[in-house]
């Protein structure tokens, strides 16, 4: 199983160029401890630092050797594919191979009246600009779209937040999918998974494309300290994003639930966390699990260390117990 981090750049006050720094040096040692990917996600709201994946990403590039480097997400809906295929081309090119697409539609909607979009059109678009970005990485010079990148084909993930119709056309089409769980029981998402690959049967495909789950998380010296240093950043977070959606304030108890192995949330010991991805493996039987750190945005310093303790303690126990038996 590949492991890896993604981040939205939270910024909660302070400048993005202060963040941008930040997320610069978590990018690097999550490449240095020997993570498989990092993702950074688009939006377009005054609370992130980052509108334009592909920039940060081609700046991480020259910082680090091995990582994958992938948005998480790209907004297609709102975006051109030639230009989305272009800068990604050109990150692959300066990464030497390492540039992957994860598109989406985004789980906010700023930036449809920002590029003048309607929301109306918001499935429509998706479907549409989807189509013509994998028209484009199939034959990229024979409709005059450069640079050619490293890979090809450039890897395209699709990202599903919870509708069926979603797990199927990622899986009638072939591509990687990625799966965000952040609340609930993740056992409930078991059938995305299975209609992933049965849509991948049916449309001809030998083996059934990658399944990536993605969720939130810390990873801290013990299960005490991480459950107290995260709340009350991902309680700032979540009610102000539930006042939004007319969500209900997380409480306490729904938080110390998500914690459970059954739970949604990655908040632990090392040995908890990779407990939890083991757990689930048995669940999804995914081929990437991605976390995500920095919700409500903590201090660089505890992201920082939670990201060493991952690739340090996390990631040699999961791929331990992963890997393949060997034949006396």
């Amino acid at each position: 199983m590949e492991l890896g981090v993604y981040s939205f750049a939270e910024v909660d006050g302070q400048h993005p160029s202060d963040r941008l720094r930040d997320l610069l040096e978590e990018i690097e040692l999550a490449d240095q401890v020997g993570l498989d990917v990092y993702g950074v996600g688009e939006h377009h709201r005054p609370d992130y630092a980052v509108s334009a994946p592909a920039v940060v990403l081609a700046a991480a590039a020259a910082r680090t050797e091995r990582i994958r480097l992938t948005s998480a997400v790209s907004v297609l809906s709102s975006d051109d594919p030639i230009r989305v295929f272009q800068q990604f081309a050109t990150l692959d090119d300066l990464s030497n191979g390492r540039a992957e697409i994860m598109a989406g539609r985004g789980s906010f909607i700023e930036s449809f009246p920002l590029f003048g979009y309607d929301l109306e059109d918001y499935n429509r678009l998706f479907a549409e600009k989807l189509e013509r970005l994998l028209e484009i990485r199939a034959r990229p010079a024979e409709l005059g779209v450069y640079p050619e990148p490293v890979q090809a084909p450039l890897p395209v993930w699709i990202a599903v937040g919870g509708t069926p119709e979603s797990a199927y056309r990622a899986g009638s089409l072939g591509l990687p999918m990625a799966l965000a769980i952040i609340g609930g029981l993740p056992e409930r998402f078991a059938p995305f998974a299975e209609i992933h690959r049965r849509a991948a049967v049916e449309a001809g495909f030998d083996l059934p494309p990658p399944l990536s789950i993605n969720g939130h998380g810390l990873v801290a010296a013990t299960s005490q300290e991480a459950a107290e240093t995260a709340y009350p950043a991902v309680k700032k977070a979540m009610d102000r994003i539930g006042r939004e959606r007319g969500w209900p304030p997380l409480e306490r108890p729904t938080y110390d639930a998500s914690r459970t192995l059954r739970g949604s949330a990655y908040i632990g010991s090392p040995q908890e966390v990779a407990e939890k991805i083991l757990f689930q493996h048995e669940i999804f039987r995914h081929d990437r699990f991605l976390v995500q750190f920095s919700v409500g945005r903590l201090p660089h310093k505890t992201v920082m260390r939670s990201i060493e303790l991952f690739g340090t303690e996390v990631a040699p126990l999961v791929r331990r117990e992963l890997a393949p038996a060997q034949i006396p």
